[in-house]
């Protein structure tokens, strides 16, 4: 059965980042994502963690200058010793928190870099991350972003995923697939996701236009996560979406022995 999480980096906005713990609890989760967790630090996330009994389910890499407009710096070379700081930091908080999960995003693609250099930037760097953090038992996420939300976007569907994990050939490297994303850029979710299926370690959903919750738009939620389940996937699923007013509003949609 298909188990869902809060992104709390989305949900929640009204409150302060750690203060969504607490809000997600009371909503009914047992499991929490969020992109970011360095910026509140280790002890605090933890710590909110454990008053609220919460699972972290997955959060990203560090991602550069995120304030800045960067979206990732797992294609830049010149980034190349930041980015495997950021692998060992992002263990650090993995093996406290008990995250089994890591995302990387690839990143923009600069106009003075080639695609085929930062293409072989991100193969050696992901097969890097992957490596360290099996050393921990953590799997490692890659993401498609779309790229008519965040122009020049490296990796924008699932198919250029799937090509890298192709060719770095590491067993714990999996797709994160976003059903938002892929909508965005190409629709057929249930048969990319049925192509897919064994090569997808993790699912966040929103809903197109808008990115807010299901419901709200043009994608038959009802209809594709009931195929995702028949397809065998068992598990979590991110609501990775913009409330379109009020959270626990939103939430109608989900029953919340489902939560």
């Amino acid at each position: 059965m298909i188990r869902y999480a809060a992104n709390l980096s989305l949900l929640y906005p009204d409150r302060p980042f750690l203060e969504r713990f607490a809000a997600a609890r009371r909503s009914g989760f047992s499991a929490v994502e969020f992109m970011f967790p360095y910026a509140a630090g280790l002890d605090a996330v933890e710590e909110a963690l454990t008053d609220h009994q919460l699972q972290l389910i997955l959060f990203n890499l560090p991602a550069g200058r995120w304030e800045d407009g960067e979206r990732g710096i797992a294609i830049l070379p010149d980034r190349r010793s930041e980015f495997r700081e950021g692998v060992a930091e992002a263990i650090r908080y993995a093996t406290r928190l008990q995250c089994s999960r890591i995302n990387c995003l690839a990143g923009i693609l600069p106009g003075d870099l080639s695609a085929d250099e930062a293409w072989a930037t991100l193969a050696d760097n992901t097969a890097y991350a992957a490596d360290r953090l099996a050393e921990h038992g953590i799997r490692l996420m890659v993401e498609a972003v779309n790229s008519l939300d965040i122009p020049g976007f490296f990796l924008n569907t699932p198919t250029r995923v799937e090509k890298l994990l192709d060719q770095i050939q590491r067993p714990n490297a999996y797709i994160q697939y976003d059903v938002y994303h892929t909508q965005r850029m190409q629709g057929e979710l249930i048969g990319t996701f049925k192509r897919l299926a064994s090569r997808i370690g993790h699912v966040q959903i929103a809903d197109n236009p808008g990115r807010h919750e299901p419901g709200t738009g043009e994608i038959h939620y009802d209809h594709v996560l009931q195929a995702f389940e028949e397809l065998g996937y068992e598990g979590f699923v991110g609501l990775e979406y913009i409330p379109a007013a009020d959270t626990d509003a939103g939430l109608r949609w989900l029953p919340r022995e489902k939560r």
